[in-house]
């Protein structure tokens, strides 16, 4: 069963390529504009994409593209361990994404917190079991997790708020889609013509 929100995103294939591009320039830009509070749009562009594509490769391309690119003006990871712990964390709220043409808004903001709460423990638990900065025991990766607490407190927030920010904008996208929509001439068997609106709810589910 489609949801309310999931109606409002449908667009046509033109429409869908130049969204796949905006959500990757969200995505690099937002996160070069402050990377130290992990307030970024990733949650966001990765839910977004997993709604547009679903579960697809032309989905988890937007957010590893973005982090490829915009990791071209950051510092590195530290270890290729930590950098595959790092996308492939980016990589989750592509499949929360997939759940949102059915839930709607619960799928957005359900899966933005729990995007967040993924990258912290996994990243964190990276940090512990890779680097000698903790104890290689129980209370040492607790100790990690303590010391991360600080770091962790604005992504949440921020994850949220991108997150309602941008599926409000791809609801307002798909508005202003269906109203330039073009009016299709058809014809009907006794020679006269009529002009019907293309955007019934069939021919939307064909886009």
């Amino acid at each position: 069963m489609v949801s309310k929100l999931g109606d409002s995103l449908k667009f046509s294939s033109r429409t869908k390529i130049a969204l796949w591009l905006a959500l990757v320039a969200v995505g690099v830009c937002g996160r070069l504009w402050q990377p130290a509070y992990n307030v970024t749009p990733f949650a966001a562009i990765g839910l977004a994409a997993g709604s547009l594509f679903g579960i697809s490769i032309s989905a988890a391309a937007v957010p590893i593209v973005a982090l490829v690119l915009s990791n071209m003006a950051l510092p590195g990871y530290g270890s290729t361990v930590m950098a595959l712990v790092v996308y492939a964390s980016f990589l989750f709220p592509v499949l929360f994404g997939s759940l949102v043409q059915r839930q709607g808004w619960v799928a957005v903001l359900g899966g933005s917190l729990a995007s967040s709460l993924i990258f912290f423990t996994t990243t964190n638990f990276a940090t512990w079991a890779l680097s000698d900065l903790y104890p290689h025991t129980l209370s040492g990766l607790v100790t990690c997790y303590v010391a991360a607490l600080p770091f962790y407190r604005w992504m949440p927030i921020g994850d949220a708020l991108w997150s309602v920010s941008l599926f409000s904008t791809l609801v307002a996208v798909g508005h202003v889609q269906q109203l330039v929509q073009p009016i299709q001439v058809i014809p009907v068997t006794t020679g006269d013509q009529q002009t019907v609106d293309r955007l019934t709810d069939e021919q939307r589910d064909r886009q």
